[in-house]
């Protein structure tokens, strides 16, 4: 199983799954998708354990997302829907994630049909952890995942509520663009998700049967980004 240092060497796409839970439609009050549909982050903006904080650009509402994260492990094309063995064997193992969300850049996104990249590609706005063995996750759509910020639990769901399950994600994603060796997808993300600011600190994990695994325990603190962006209307 490879390292996080080389899964994020070898990572060419973050594939992002919106919208895949219920209730964290209705908070942001979207519209439920009749499919999966998916967004790009940049590898650049994946921040491994012990690299430093998650930093917050100057006029950036940050929201935190907690996602279940596939690394894949072989070339994916055109993957059939109903073939969850194909799905199950094209995932060389897990990761936690935090898809770190500038709200209101992305906000003007959506209100002037504009894409998302800047709001979620900033670097340091994924922060992982990881790997997780295949061996320590036998069923994907049974984890749960949790977030708290400064001690108070925040996200907690189990991925049983995921509205489109992996192999359709995988399809889907797969019939558009080819999923490569060393790709991230996220599977999307549960209730609950809010601001942080600076000083704040994230702690992220997921259980499975009850059993909190050690290897995808996160914690990052939020500072101020220096430099010269400044969110400003487009």
């Amino acid at each position: 199983m490879a390292s996080l240092n080389a899964i994020r060497s070898s990572c060419r796409k973050v594939m992002c799954i919106g919208r895949n839970y219920a209730d964290h439609v209705k908070e942001l009050n979207n519209q439920r998708p009749k499919q999966p549909f998916f967004f790009l982050k940049p590898s650049s903006s994946i921040l491994l354990p012990g690299q430093g904080p998650i930093l917050r650009p100057r006029g950036v509402n940050l929201h935190y997302e907690v996602e279940l994260g596939l690394v894949i492990g072989k070339t994916v094309r055109d993957l059939d829907p109903e073939d969850h063995q194909g799905a199950m064997d094209a995932i060389e193992s897990y990761l936690l994630t935090i898809d770190m969300t500038g709200r209101n850049v992305q906000d003007e996104a959506k209100k002037k049909g504009l894409p998302w990249s800047i709001a979620k590609g900033f670097d340091t706005f994924l922060p992982i952890a990881g790997p997780i063995a295949k061996s320590a996750i036998p069923d994907p759509h049974n984890v749960l995942l949790h977030l708290s910020v400064n001690g108070e639990l925040k996200q907690s769901d189990n991925t049983e509520l995921m509205l489109f399950r992996i192999p359709r994600q995988l399809s889907d994603i797969s019939k558009v663009m080819t999923l490569e060796k060393g790709d991230i997808v996220l599977t999307g993300t549960p209730k609950g998700v809010g601001p942080v600011t600076t000083g704040d600190v994230i702690t992220a994990g997921l259980s499975v049967n009850g059993k909190e695994l050690e290897e995808a325990k996160l914690e990052v603190k939020v500072a101020d980004r220096e430099g010269p962006y400044a969110f400003a209307e487009t």
